[in-house]
């Protein structure tokens, strides 16, 4: 089975990335190999990963099982995963890579990002992994977190020499404001394929896209539904995308849901996507995107939805939920 042919986008490493992926935040370790292997057979050629997540063991085995049933090889997947805050000092980088990749069964990730522009200090694999953002959730003086101060750069450095040894393919970044970035192009000897980022119709960021387009960086889009993936941390503010008028109308209009308008809007707009679900007719939903468009009132009516709205943002979180001081990267 190998399902439909989905869109590409390109970016100026000359790399083109499935404009449609699977996300495996929150995906429970019972249901992530499963839902994984499934989404292959259905078509997905991308997976996003981390070891923040916790289930790349269960993600690797859902991409063996769901390569095998499709009949497809490994290069026909492009498999994503991120560097965790507490192993950005250059002789962290490494080894932090190879257990993800021994976790997940692979030689090689197709794009390997920094999770985040926070460095934390390092804890042991054999200690904690994944480590989260505490430093010893077990012991009252360290339930913290404890900040490391590690030049970005030197991490980059790092991962640059795994593309050089060719364990990634491809780098990136993650939750990256326009100035951090801005000073990655100007020191990177590899230029960042990928940025990824917050987006939905509350949370636009037209700037920053118009921006990552100038560069030809593609631009992945997380939390495409808003406030969904965060309700159950108190850190959803009380908006919900799927019960907005606006977002209601259009998706009557066309005979659509409201996820597939935010997935639409978000397709239109030149950047990837990775809605993550653990249920199988979500998958096949998700995908219904690629065959139908939003009309130029649908796109400026959605746009005027922008409320600037940041769900993911250390500079809360990290308070709000015990974590230590406030980490504002948006400021």
């Amino acid at each position: 089975m190998t399902g439909p042919s989905l869109p590409l986008v390109p970016s100026a490493t000359s790399a083109k990335f499935p404009q449609l992926g699977l996300g495996t935040w929150k995906a429970p370790k019972g249901v992530a190999s499963k839902i994984v292997a499934k989404a292959i057979e259905l078509g997905y050629r991308a997976i996003d990963c981390a070891c923040d997540y916790g289930n790349e063991q269960e993600v690797g085995e859902g991409i063996r099982n769901g390569l095998k049933a499709a009949q497809l090889d490994r290069e026909s997947l492009f498999v994503t995963s991120k560097l965790w805050n507490t192993y950005h000092k250059p002789e962290h980088v490494r080894p932090a890579c190879m257990k993800t990749l021994s976790d997940l069964g692979l030689d090689y990730l197709d794009l390997y990002m920094i999770h985040f522009p926070i460095s934390l200090k390092f804890v042991p694999f054999e200690k904690r992994y994944p480590p989260e953002w505490v430093h010893d959730p077990e012991d009252p003086e360290n339930a913290t977190m404890r900040m490391e101060k590690v030049p970005l750069q030197d991490t980059w450095r790092a991962l640059e020499a795994l593309v050089d040894e060719g364990l990634i393919r491809h780098v990136g970044v993650c939750n990256f404001p326009y100035a951090l970035l801005e000073d990655l192009l100007t020191y990177s000897r590899i230029r960042p394929s990928v940025l990824q980022i917050e987006l939905h119709p509350y949370l636009q960021q037209p700037r920053l896209l118009q921006f990552c387009k100038r560069e030809k960086i593609v631009v992945t889009a997380f939390s495409s539904f808003g406030a969904t993936s965060y309700k159950e941390l108190g850190m959803d503010r009380g908006h919900n995308l799927f019960e907005d008028d606006c977002m209601k109308h259009i998706a009557r209009k066309h005979g659509k849901s409201v996820a597939q308008v935010a997935l639409r809007w978000a397709v239109q707009r030149g950047t990837a996507i990775i809605p993550k679900t653990s249920k199988v007719e979500r998958l096949v939903e998700n995908m219904s995107v690629f065959d139908w468009e939003l009309g130029e009132e649908d796109m400026k009516a959605i746009g005027a939805l922008d409320r600037g709205l940041r769900y993911n943002d250390p500079g809360e979180f990290c308070v709000s939920l015990g974590m230590g001081e406030a980490v504002p990267i948006y400021d």
